[in-house]
């Protein structure tokens, strides 16, 4: 019984370390530019 249990749990493993890494997505933060206050001069 505990022989099946391992042999499922190497199993498992084996296939969870041949799955592709995926790739690590990093955004990158968006600078927002303040709007222009208006001052009254021309």
């Amino acid at each position: 019984m505990s022989i099946r249990i391992a042999l499922a749990a190497i199993t498992v493993a084996f296939v969870a370390a041949c799955q592709p890494q995926q790739p690590e997505v990093v955004t990158q933060p968006v600078v927002v530019a303040p709007e222009p206050v208006f001052s009254g001069k021309y």
